[in-house]
């Protein structure tokens, strides 16, 4: 990505120079850059971290991207200086609350009672829209009768996007919307949307200064010492500027384009008026258009609310900030309103720009991996999670973090959503697809009076062969677009954030494939399922936990390892946390715990495994001429078998050895896990003398002797049943061959004769 051109110093708009201005300039005579990517001065820096809040030093150039610093994630006590900070910035962000009075809200009814007042502009924007979107569809349809559809697409998609950008913000927003959905629209189409996303028209810095004005209630000179004199970014809501505050520190400044909230809503009650006539008329849709322009406008309407924006950017920071490789910009309360919102100067390429990316030496394909995680924890951990993941609102800055920009639009996962979808995945791995058609009900994919029973045979065709596809030919986007063509034959309706937060990964994983074509969204997600499943204490995911590792009355060793391997990549993988949900599973006192016998049944297995394998082991091992290995040769050769010391078949040795041996694995990843303290096995010496606790013991030891005899009689038997055989067998022998010789001597005394 090329250097935007600076635009010169910044400087105050037509306002008396600022003590320390001289002119128009900055009396220093630094001019600033005006591009909201630039990486300028990233080496000169000095920012350190104390607990969670960031200290500029005296020799820093900007207020942010503090260093990578592990040990920023341990917390810290504030010191009184900063706990004063602190409480500083909530009374002021309390005050921006306040002054926020009758923020923009969406309510479909009052708009259409209001522009039903006003015919007049109705039809005159009614004709805007027929006359630019009208005539745009008449001409593709000539294409498509013509034979030229695919020949002059590059050119349409531009003609397009420059229709949406003529009609105004909110066919802006339709066509950012639409720039990020493969599945809508072709792929020229979506190159020249992504532009909707850059160098969109800016409004006048005269408008925007007095917006600013307005809003903050006082001169431009006492709440900034420069500002740039024009915009140095604008979107499809408003337009940035770069300014520098009173005590210096360099931010950006979003600012509302006026008059925004009366053009939106004319335009959201018109699409509403045709989305209402085509949800009565066209019988043929499984999803209300209404409802879906109902969720749209709604989020929109809260883009228009900037104290919303700066609220979302802290709550999105205090959840997700605690990685060292996440940058959330802070908010400057003082310095924002609902129209206008201050806050941190972000240094970074967008992560669309690889070309930058790479040429100063940064790893795209780590950036989208914690992009990866990062929207991983944002659907399925807290719920809340950033809406409009488009290219241009994810910047690598210098020091190889992800920042995130652009908090207007978020949305929230319902919690039950958020255990079903890892439920789902279970159901999946187990292909147990009668499970997965009954998630859609808890994933409000479809109302509890459809019968899903036609669906299973549809899931079963479909992942069966996904399933079964080697990796390399699995994809993210594989897997929405096939799953999408088999949920259109049936009444689905995909909720709002669910369609978000696919758009976040296909979006992540499209920018990684331009670097890696074999790059996986999915590989990289399983590891943070993986620690999921081990270590979350909440009972809907320990269930899920058992459903995965319990099969057919059967403990899923394999899949055990798996998860332990996998889990043990994420970098917050606590291996105390997955001992202490198995202690509690084996040592569960629940008398309607159906899972008892089987986890009995399985710790018997083990001990007979660690046990009888390492005797096998030692017994290979043991020299020939030794004292002990006599005396154990003379011990009879059923109780040998019993033991395993000479195995009856070599199937029997094999089956014992590798259970041995994956016990042993999933013992080697789980002490290697980080975090692993073996103090944490304590609590089984202790629990050790609780009641509960011996008589699991007693029952273990009592199965597992048990099946010891049990083989011992069963050796017995066969040994003693062996040896009648062939007793029986040496006798009939002997009668054979006194028939024989008696047959011989009469064969001879007739030959005599």
């Amino acid at each position: 990505m090329s250097s935007p051109t600076p635009v010169g110093v910044m400087r105050l708009h037509s306002t008396p120079a600022p003590k320390g201005v001289v002119g128009k300039g900055l009396s220093s005579r630094r001019g600033l850059k005006a591009g909201v990517f630039l990486q300028s001065r990233a080496s000169s820096r000095s920012i350190s971290r104390q607990g969670h809040k960031v200290r500029v030093s005296p020799n820093a150039a900007l207020a942010t991207n503090p260093p990578i610093d592990t040990k920023a994630d341990t917390p810290q006590k504030l010191r009184p200086a900063e706990a004063d900070a602190s409480r500083l910035k909530d009374q002021q962000r309390q005050a921006a609350i306040a002054a926020c009075i009758d923020p923009p809200t969406y309510n479909a009814e009052k708009l259409r009672k209001k522009y039903n007042r006003q015919p007049l502009s109705v039809v005159g924007r009614s004709l805007e829209i027929f006359g630019g979107l009208g005539s745009f569809g008449a001409v593709v349809l000539m294409d498509k009768l013509t034979g030229n559809l695919e020949k002059k697409m590059s050119t349409r998609a531009k003609d397009f996007r420059i229709r949406l950008t003529q009609l105004g913000p909110t066919f802006i927003k339709v066509g950012q919307a639409l720039s990020t959905r493969p599945d809508l629209m072709p792929k020229p189409y979506l190159d020249e949307l992504t532009e909707l996303q850059d160098a969109l028209p800016c409004f006048s810095d005269r408008q925007a200064f007095d917006t600013i004005e307005a809003g903050l209630g006082r001169p431009l000179e006492e709440i900034y010492s420069a500002i740039t004199p024009s915009p140095i970014a604008a979107a499809s809501l408003g337009q940035v500027y770069k300014a520098r505050l009173m005590d210096g520190t360099e931010v950006a400044v979003k600012v509302q384009r006026p008059n925004i909230v009366n053009g939106i809503g004319l335009d959201l009650y018109l699409v509403r008026t045709g989305t209402v006539l085509v949800d009565k008329y066209v019988s043929s849709l499984t999803t209300s258009l209404t409802g879906l322009v109902d969720d749209f406008a709604m989020r929109v309407f809260e883009e228009l609310n900037y104290v919303k924006e700066g609220l979302n950017a802290e709550r999105f920071q205090d959840l997700y900030g605690d990685r060292p490789e996440v940058f959330v910009p802070g908010i400057h309360w003082t310095a924002s309103s609902t129209k206008v919102l201050t806050m941190e100067w972000v240094d970074g390429i967008k992560l669309s720009d690889q070309e930058t990316i790479a040429a100063q030496g940064l790893d795209i394909l780590h950036l989208v991996d914690v992009g990866i995680q990062c929207s991983l924890r944002q659907l399925l951990e807290h719920g809340f999670f950033h809406a409009d993941p488009h290219p241009g609102n994810l910047l690598a800055t210098p020091d190889g973090r992800l920042a995130f920009l652009d908090f207007g639009m978020m949305s929230e996962t319902p919690p039950t959503a958020r255990y079903a979808i890892i439920n789902h995945v279970v159901h999946l791995v187990n292909r147990d697809y009668e499970a997965m058609a009954r998630d859609y009900y808890e994933l409000d994919f479809l109302d509890r009076s459809v019968d899903v029973r036609p669906i299973v045979p549809a899931l079963a065709a479909f992942f069966d062969d996904v399933l079964d596809a080697s990796v390399s030919d699995l994809n993210f986007k594989t897997i929405t677009d096939g799953l999408g063509a088999v949920l259109y034959e049936y009444p689905f309706n995909v909720p709002a954030y669910y369609a978000l937060i696919l758009r976040s990964l296909t979006v992540l994983e499209g920018l990684a494939l331009f670097t890696d074509p074999n790059f996986k969204v999915l590989a990289k997600a399983y590891p943070y399922m993986a620690r999921r499943l081990l270590t979350d204490p909440s009972p809907k995911l320990r269930d899920a936990l058992q459903e995965l590792l319990f099969e057919n009355d059967e403990f899923r060793w394999a899949r055990l390892e798996n998860l332990l391997r996998e889990g043990g990549k994420e970098s917050d993988f606590d291996a105390t946390k997955v001992i202490q949900p198995l202690i509690a599973l084996v040592l569960s006192d629940d008398e309607e715990n159906s899972l008892r016998p089987m986890v009995e049944k399985e710790v018997v297995r083990l001990v007979e495994a660690l046990t009888i394998g390492a005797l096998i082991e030692g017994a290979k091992k043991l020299p020939v001429d030794t004292q002990l290995h006599n005396l154990l040769s003379s011990i009879p050769a059923p109780v040998q078998s019993a033991l395993v010391l000479k195995p009856r078949s070599l199937q029997d040795e094999k089956e014992i050895l590798a259970l041995r041996e994956q016990i042993m694995r999933v013992w080697a990843l789980l002490s290697s896990s980080k975090g692993f303290d073996p103090a944490v096995l304590q609590p089984l010496l202790q629990l050790a003398r609780e009641k509960q606790a011996q008589q699991f013991g007693n029952r273990i030891a009592t199965r597992f002797f048990t099946r010891l005899t049990a083989r011992a009689v069963r050796e017995v038997l066969i040994s003693n049943s062996a040896a009648d055989k062939k007793a029986a067998a040496g006798k009939g022998e002997g009668l054979m061959s006194t028939a024989s010789a008696a047959s011989l001597s009469s064969g001879a005394q007739a030959a005599r004769v």
